[in-house]
């Protein structure tokens, strides 16, 4: 699905059960950085501080990676993420995109490990990998 408006903000979240990256973009240069990291329990997000980032960002829409194995057959948390996606839908009646994601947090550390940087961020940086790749996408056509 193309995104609605040139210039859109977008967010984009890495789903986990303990934690949840996430990072903002905009459609028009197809570039994200890394927010924050959310707390979750049990897969459990905290919904009062994802509707107060939706406020302040006021995203057109939101992009969550589903994880899945090399082969492209599902994971443990491929189902986990889509009922995240299907909350997110329900709760703020934005489009949620699904971005097909492998190894992002592999690719975070790495980025952060290359910058010398803490890993305590690599949630975030992996929720702008997913977005930024989505983007990208998007922007070919695909």
């Amino acid at each position: 699905m193309p995104v609605s408006r040139p210039d859109q903000v977008l967010l984009g979240f890495d789903f986990g059960e303990k934690r949840i990256g996430v990072a903002t973009g905009q459609s028009v240069t197809r570039s994200a950085r890394p927010l924050l990291t959310l707390p979750a329990r049990q897969g459990s997000p905290d919904w009062s501080r994802i509707e107060a980032l939706i406020r302040e960002w006021q995203p057109g829409a939101l992009v969550v990676g589903i994880p899945y194995h090399m082969d492209g057959s599902e994971q443990a948390m491929t189902q986990a993420a889509e009922r995240f996606c299907r909350r997110l839908e329900g709760r703020f009646q934005l489009p949620v995109y699904r971005a097909e994601e492998r190894f992002s947090s592999i690719q975070a550390e790495s980025v952060l490990k290359e910058r010398g940087q803490s890993a305590d961020q690599v949630d975030a940086v992996a929720a702008q990998i997913i977005l930024e790749s989505w983007l990208q996408l998007k922007a070919t056509g695909k």
